[in-house]
């Protein structure tokens, strides 16, 4: 209950509580397994899916990723360029951020 927003992969879901955290459930291989970035996931504002992987937007307009590496779960590479994030979206393989400033990071 209390949910505020809700997205799927293939075979997983994320979901954003009212509390601003998140609860993942289905096949641990399509980022079902949130427990690697549980922690981080306080006052989520908007999650965003690939097929195996998802991306959450903080209050802070950072982002963390979770899910399959080689479908957009891994944005270490690309982590600290991540701040004042506007907007995710995605592909199948890929997500992209939109920055306050109008630039553009894809990982």
């Amino acid at each position: 209950s209390n949910v505020q927003q809700i997205c799927g992969t293939t075979y997983a879901f994320a979901a954003i509580l009212a509390d601003g955290t998140v609860v993942t459930w289905g096949n641990p291989n399509h980022g079902a397994d949130s427990s690697e970035v549980q922690e981080q996931l306080r006052n989520v504002q908007k999650v965003c899916d690939t097929a195996r992987a998802f991306a959450a937007i903080l209050a802070d307009g950072s982002v963390v990723s979770w899910g399959a590496p080689n479908f957009g779960g891994d944005s270490s590479e690309v982590q600290e360029q991540l701040r004042d994030v506007q907007q995710v979206c995605s592909t199948r393989f890929a997500f992209a951020a939109i920055l306050s400033d109008g630039t553009v990071v894809t990982w």
